[in-house]
């Protein structure tokens, strides 16, 4: 996750200075009454903050249309209802309308998605990103080899999961797409161009699907998380700058962030479900929902958000998605008996709390069925800051350390993870973000060599492929004396990288 954010990685796997946080905010329907109305009654307070919510609806379309005017008749209006998935977008200032549409028939769950809008918590990530030179980008091309595009040199990523190897046999097939659920994507980009599937990008910013073209491209001065985490899916080998792991299959963008960096329920919600719906083989999740950084079961509101959550996740992978997300850059045990958040929430003014993580998700990347990405240096460990936990993770890829930690071999120069950026530009980046990337990659040229294949049978022939690696037991990152963290588990499946590192190559073998 470059967890754009503190863990917004995951969702966001961004270096320091990346923020990316999702939270969308849905709010449940009114409540019933006997005889519900589309008028507000007077009694209904109207005076509070605007916020968004999610209410998740039992039953069919019947409930559903009971219930919207259960909502109407609390004080909310309907954004969206995503009908098929039985979630409904809100808006209300009445600041008891989550309590009032949970005593509605029909009603599941809801809750706000937000508490405040603020600004989005800070990364834990390494070093921020940073701009490739031209210094850097002369000497690299001089390297390259003519099956190379000019920057593949510096890009110690590709061989640590064979990569390289499996572009020999093949790109991967153009008929597969990857959705990048993020904060939009520059398909203008040399690198992106050629692969970039419009008809299954969009805006989700808000909870509403927006079709304009060019929606899905980051605004001036948003975040180029997006565009960075596109280039390491499917970076074309077209003789200019960097390639991806799957660099023939199409990428789309769906623009799930706030221009202020927030990732919110109800765009999320709108992400996977026009993911669903429009072809997508993959989903790539770099974030993670805000503003709990853990979203506990026993609180109304953040049971909602875990419950559309839920709803729009499954609704993908039956349509034939595979869903991978990022771990976080917490350096967090995400098994652990419990855990302290400091951070949450994120939009208003954080507390301290001790959460059970078998009970308090980090979504989307603990719901169910998700393949969660931990990330690993250029000297094959677990990241500094990635989390990790044995049962938690599924798999690892390469996400970029700080170079004095875990320093690529010559040419390459910097540990972190090289890739494309809006305007035609390239950096460096570092976090869990980055690494599942790589994974989405590998599941795609998966899918490509085996077209018809269901999301079960891609993640099982994913976890199979890794490649076995021990725990890195004592784990010293920094070789100050002092174990950084303990990993549990055996060589075939650990705390630290799940079944092991993805492996590009046994992906394209039939």
């Amino acid at each position: 996750m470059a967890h754009l954010g503190s863990r917004r990685r995951r969702a966001l796997a961004l270096p320091a200075g990346l923020a990316l946080t999702a939270s969308l905010g849905f709010l449940p329907a009114g409540a019933a009454s006997a005889a519900p109305t589309d008028e507000t009654p007077a009694a209904v307070s109207t005076d509070g903050p605007k916020l968004s919510y999610v209410v998740n609806v039992k039953g069919g379309h019947g409930t559903a249309k009971s219930v919207k005017k259960a909502i109407a008749k609390a004080g909310g209006s309907v954004v969206i209802a995503y009908d098929q998935i039985g979630v409904i977008v809100v808006h209300s200032q009445n600041p008891a309308f989550a309590e009032t549409i949970r005593k509605v028939r029909g009603v599941e769950s809801a809750g706000a998605t937000r508490t405040a809008p603020l600004t989005p918590s800070a990364d834990t990530a390494i070093e921020s990103e940073r701009p490739l030179t031209a210094d850097e980008a002369e000497k690299a091309a001089a390297e390259a080899d003519s099956d190379q595009d000019p920057l593949e040199p510096l890009q110690w990523d590709l061989s640590a999961i064979k990569a390289d190897k499996a572009h020999e046999k093949t790109l991967g097939s153009k008929k597969v797409t990857v959705a990048v659920i993020d904060t939009g994507v520059d398909d203008t980009h040399p690198d992106l161009a050629p692969n970039f599937d419009r008809n299954a990008s969009v805006s989700c910013v808000g909870g509403v699907p927006n079709t304009a073209d060019g929606a899905w491209r980051p605004g001036p001065g948003e975040s180029d998380h997006g565009t960075h985490v596109a280039g390491t899916i499917a970076a074309a080998k077209n003789g200019v700058g960097v390639t991806g792991v799957a660099p023939g299959v199409k990428v789309s963008g769906i623009k799930v962030s706030q221009p202020d960096g927030f990732f919110y329920t109800e765009a999320v919600v709108c992400g996977f479900v026009w993911a669903a719906e429009h072809g997508v083989d993959v989903t790539n999740n770099s974030y993670y929902t805000d503003p709990w950084l853990f979203n506990c079961k026993n609180d109304a509101d953040q049971k909602a958000l875990i419950d559309a959550h839920v709803r729009a996740l499954r609704y993908a992978e039956r349509k034939g998605a595979v869903n991978v997300a990022a771990a976080g850059n917490s350096d967090m045990d995400l098994a652990a008996d419990e855990l302290t958040d400091t951070s949450s929430p994120n939009d208003t003014t954080p507390g301290s709390r001790v959460v059970n993580p078998r009970d308090c998700l980090d979504i989307p990347t603990q719901i169910p069925g998700v393949v969660t990405v931990s990330a690993l240096g250029a000297k094959g460990l677990k990241s500094s800051y990635s989390n990790y936990g044995q049962g938690v993770i599924d798999i690892s890829a390469p996400g970029g350390d700080a170079t004095r930690f875990q320093a690529p071999d010559a040419p390459a120069t910097d540990g972190r993870i090289l890739s494309t950026l809006p305007g035609g530009k390239y950096g460096y980046k570092a976090g869990t973000s980055m690494a599942s990337p790589h994974v989405a990659g590998v599941a795609a040229l998966i899918k490509s060599t085996h077209p018809y294949a269901p999301p079960a049978l891609v993640k099982g022939l994913l976890y199979a492929q890794a490649d076995d690696t021990e725990c890195t037991t004592p784990y010293d990152i920094d070789g100050d004396g002092t174990v950084d963290a303990v990993c549990e588990g055996g060589k075939r499946n650990n705390g630290f990288y799940g079944t092991g590192v993805a492996d590009a190559l046994d992906a394209v073998r039939r």
